[in-house]
């Protein structure tokens, strides 16, 4: 069983220095730039992050979350990706700073991610996911969560949580007009345009 931890193979690439690309190279780990704050957001891909000993913790807390019938362990799993999913665009939503929100947040998804669909095909007694197809349990999942060894589903969601918030701000902006209430005037214009018809 592997000692290395996530939180470790993240402090190396944070002390590696500016070659970003050789980091990547060397490390199985993958990045990407955070422009508002001006840092770093390092993540494993998929392959790497069963390196760690993060892994088996994370596989054996989701096993548990899916105990109970081997027979509808896949659907319950693809539901607590959906929750999962929901609770962190929700709570995006309504932090005071998206970039900061995401960066704190990003890889704990994602891993999270990859444990339930990797505890499912355990339960299931299916081999573990390897990227070639997308498994039944990520059938209805928005995110391609394998591609590109994980930067695909990391990139998407990145986008998702910035954009959470302003999406927010715009469905109570319609939400108001729809209950804005309607003038006596423009009740008359109404009701005397459609007597003229």
């Amino acid at each position: 069983m592997s000692t290395i931890t996530l939180a470790d193979l993240l402090a190396e690439a944070d002390s590696a220095g500016h070659d970003h690309a050789a980091t990547e190279k060397n490390s199985g780990l993958l990045h990407i730039h955070n422009h508002a704050t001006g840092s770093i957001v390092w993540f494993p891909t998929w392959r790497k992050f069963r390196e760690t000993a993060d892994w088996s913790t994370a596989v054996e807390g989701a096993e548990k979350d899916l105990a109970g019938d081997p027979a509808t362990v896949e659907e319950r799993a693809a539901g607590i990706l959906a929750e999962d999913l929901e609770g962190l665009l929700r709570r995006a939503a309504e932090a005071s700073d998206a970039s900061t929100f995401v960066q704190e947040n990003l890889t704990r998804h994602l891993t999270r991610t990859w444990a339930v669909g990797d505890a499912a095909a355990k339960a299931a007694g299916k081999d573990l996911p390897a990227g070639s197809s997308t498994p039944h349990v990520f059938a209805g999942y928005p995110y391609d969560v394998y591609a590109q060894d994980g930067g695909v589903f990391a990139t998407t969601l990145w986008n998702d949580i910035i954009d959470a918030r302003r999406n927010r701000a715009l469905e109570e902006e319609a939400a108001r007009k729809a209950l804005k209430p309607v003038s006596r005037k423009a009740l008359k214009n109404a009701a005397r345009k459609a007597a003229r018809r």
